[in-house]
């Protein structure tokens, strides 16, 4: 039994366009997680060059439009924060890819089947 020339297009349309969406989705993710490590190094090379100054030398963080006199030890609380933060970012990533990577391959690996079968069921 074969399926109809009308279905076996629909199908198949229907699975190409999942492939493209994943295929799609896998850039946007990989600049992600490349965009979250770059922050990761920089928040490093600032708590790195933090660590080399006096203790009781000003430190100053931007707010808007002006600069507040912050303590090291604030300053360095928040670096490790949001160097964890964007640690947890990266890795709920890296699912995120892996789930897509997978979907495409199973896509792909649909197509390959449905076009060597001619489309037959």
């Amino acid at each position: 039994m074969s399926i109809p020339n009308e279905a076996l297009q629909k199908i198949l349309q229907e699975i190409e366009a999942r492939a493209i969406a994943s295929q799609q989705q896998i850039g946007v993710t990989k600049a992600q997680i490349t965009t979250k490590q770059r922050d990761i190094r920089m928040l490093q090379l600032t708590s790195k060059e933090l660590a080399g100054l006096p203790s009781e030398t000003p430190v100053y963080e931007g707010v808007g439009k002006m600069f507040v006199n912050v303590p090291i030890d604030t300053v360095n609380k928040r670096l490790t924060r949001e160097s964890a933060e964007a640690a947890l970012d990266i890795t709920n990533l890296e699912k995120k890819l892996h789930y897509h990577e997978t979907t495409h391959k199973n896509s792909r690996e649909n197509l390959e089947q449905i076009l060597k079968s001619g489309g037959r069921a």
